[in-house]
């Protein structure tokens, strides 16, 4: 397969994470965006939608029509959930290579994730086919797969400091408490709703979801894939005023009597190889805006000797590891190209 020139559709190429996909798209060297799509703004030029992307000379077609996308070699849903589904069956079939940003190819249980997400998942075959988009720990799989189902945004940032230390089994996986804060557009661009508008998020600090947060079930599925037993979470996620970024402490109980720099030091094992993920000393802890537009993970650990407890911190940009440049790092695997290539960017600072 040529990699010289990838035709690619972007389908809610007006969303927070369409546009994302856009921004590190256009400059990729092996790609052509050849079709993009939105619902709400179909017929209309994209520029006409977000002018700072003039130039570019493609038309919105709607976003749920397989032929209307054109022949791409790859698709990137940025959809909500449970659209994907109803047409990456068609594009399964012709030979596309599927990316879904959205949540129906992260769980492999079809009851877990009618249960969570309050809908019927109409192509459960596809479950089992589809290949969970966490390029550090899946990189295998990645580089054969047709479909995959992107990480959400938190489960990343959980997973990459966590699920090193369950395989080394030095912490155990039940007890696993996780506390993350997200930036306001995890929230998407359409979701127009009180809390985020500005006069209510700015100033303000809130949790949500607690106990019943739709990627729960999507950070057990990954910790309990290590085989060191069944995980249990305890994760609750935060709103902070701030546009992007997610900041996650975690805290697990230690199965052996082992230091800080053990535990980064089976960190650093783990990602020597991963160009993305910084392993920081104990001198340093990770900060949001470290990451800001870039697709790195900074991930740390550190050990509560009172309680026993490793705590781990995380920090990634939402809309970047979070979603849209590891869907590209995905891509990257997918057709046999450097998983770096179009990625290589440092964060935007201050």
């Amino acid at each position: 397969m040529s990699t010289d020139n990838i035709r690619v559709s972007i389908l809610g190429a007006t969303g927070y994470g369409g546009v994302e996909l856009l921004r590190w798209l256009l400059p990729h060297p092996n790609v052509t965006i050849t079709a993009v799509s939105s619902e709400s703004s179909a017929g209309m030029p994209l520029e006409a939608v977000h002018p700072q992307l003039t130039g570019m000379g493609l038309t919105l077609s709607h976003a749920c029509d397989a032929q209307a996308i054109g022949d791409p070699q790859v698709v990137f849903f940025a959809l909500p959930n449970g659209e994907t589904m109803k047409i990456a069956p068609q594009l399964v079939e012709r030979g596309v290579k599927v990316i879904d940003l959205g949540a129906d190819f992260r769980l492999k249980n079809q009851s877990v994730y009618e249960k969570f997400y309050k809908m019927q998942h109409t192509c459960p075959k596809l479950l089992s086919e589809a290949v969970y988009g966490l390029p550090e720990l899946y990189r295998d799989e990645i580089i054969n797969a047709q479909i995959i189902g992107n990480p959400g945004c938190y489960p990343t940032s959980i997973l990459l400091a966590t699920v090193p230390l369950l395989k080394a089994k030095v912490i155990k996986p039940t007890g696993i408490i996780a506390d993350s804060k997200s930036g306001v557009s995890g929230a998407g661009r359409t979701a127009l709703k009180t809390p985020y508008l500005y006069a209510e998020a700015n100033e303000d600090f809130c949790a949500y979801g607690i106990g019943t947060h739709r990627h729960t079930p999507e950070i057990e599925q990954q910790m309990t894939g290590v085989g060191v037993g069944e995980a249990v979470i305890t994760f609750t996620p935060h709103l902070v005023p701030m546009t992007r970024g997610i900041h996650s402490t975690i805290y697990a109980e230690l199965a052996k009597d082992l230091t800080a720099a053990d535990l980064i030091e089976i960190l650093t094992e783990t990602y020597k190889d991963s160009p993305f993920v910084k392993v920081l000393d104990e001198n340093h802890l990770p900060h949001t805006k470290w990451c800001s537009g870039s697709n790195n993970a900074f991930i740390t650990a550190r050990v509560d000797e009172r309680t026993g407890r490793a705590v781990l911190c995380s920090a990634i940009d939402n809309l970047g590891k979070g979603m849209a440049s590891q869907a590209i790092q995905n891509m990257n695997l997918m057709f046999g190209l450097d998983e770096t290539a179009g990625l290589n960017r440092v964060s935007v600072f201050p």
